[in-house]
């Protein structure tokens, strides 16, 4: 039987290394990431892209404070064959979608790379505090995999030492897909002020190496505790220290009040364009596949 006091799916772990100054997210994926990918009939490759795009989502956005804050991740490009993936993440509600060119996927192989789905594309990761606080990163879509992108971003938008492992897979009882990203806050652990961050700190260089082991199999157990992983990884260390997160769920923020106030803020002419024979502007969401009908 599961031991109720640990974290196995659909919940954020964090965990910090005190004496190494640094700090982690794990997370595991079945019911919500299922529940993102049913919206829409996926191929694939897409299904694969997607399913890593929440895992980051997840894995960054439980870096925030606060149940308004927010985490967007958006990869786009003007020429590839995805033109949009984008995801977000606040206080635990997770949605995303992907946006793609079935004519020109269709001419790929079985497994195309990311510059293969992408070509020259650029990755915008924003952080929004919720007390009025943005900030946002924009870097090459460089990389094999998403996860390098977003290892980029932090090393050249941060200046944060960021090391992330993805891992997903599918079977006869849906996808699970997961991931962990470990950090280092140079000379101060979280909640202090970095100074002095290097890539070769000999803390980050042993707290890298040993976060780098981890396996696609080990990520992906769902039989295998999150917090059974971190020990895995840092049983040696002198203290490591567990920060349950937050639940996960799929959260569409989408409604017909929501669009309304949209609408409303066109002009009287526009909105009559928009309007179908019986009077209603219908608007689809991209992200839940539902579909709107307004009266305005």
């Amino acid at each position: 039987m599961e031991n109720q006091t640990e974290t196995y799916s659909d919940k954020l772990l964090g965990f910090t290394l005190p004496a190494r100054n640094a700090r982690a997210r794990a997370v595991r994926l079945d019911r919500v990431v299922d529940e993102v990918l049913s919206a829409h009939d996926y191929p694939a490759p897409i299904t694969h892209l997607l399913s890593e795009a929440l895992v980051l989502g997840a894995l960054m956005g439980g870096l925030l404070k606060g149940e308004e804050a927010q985490l967007t991740m958006q990869a786009q490009t003007q020429a590839g064959v995805v033109s949009l993936l984008v995801c977000d993440y606040r206080a635990g509600s997770m949605r995303g979608y992907a946006d793609f060119d079935s004519e020109k996927f269709g001419k790929l192989g079985a497994n195309p790379s990311l510059s293969a789905l992408f070509g020259e594309g650029y990755l915008a990761i924003t952080f929004e505090t919720g007390a009025g606080r943005r900030y946002q990163g924009i870097v090459p879509l460089e990389g094999e995999t998403l996860a390098e992108a977003c290892e980029n971003y932090f090393t050249q938008s941060e200046q944060v030492p960021t090391l992330i492992r993805v891992a997903s897979r599918s079977g006869g009882d849906g996808r699970v897909a997961a991931g962990l990203l470990i950090q280092h806050l140079a000379d101060g652990e979280e909640g202090r002020e970095r100074l002095h961050v290097r890539m070769d700190h000999p803390d980050w260089e042993h707290v890298s190496t040993l976060a780098s082991t981890i396996s696609h199999e080990e990520l992906v157990d769902d039989k295998l505790s999150l917090e059974a992983i971190a020990w895995r990884l840092f049983h040696e260390e002198d203290e490591v220290r567990i920060m349950p997160g937050a639940d996960l769920s799929r959260g569409c923020r989408c409604s017909a009040e929501y669009y309304e106030g949209v609408i409303a803020r066109f002009p009287p002419d526009e909105q009559a364009e928009m309007r179908n024979e019986e009077g209603k502007v219908v608007v689809d969401c991209a992200f839940c596949s539902k579909a709107f009908e307004l009266e305005i």
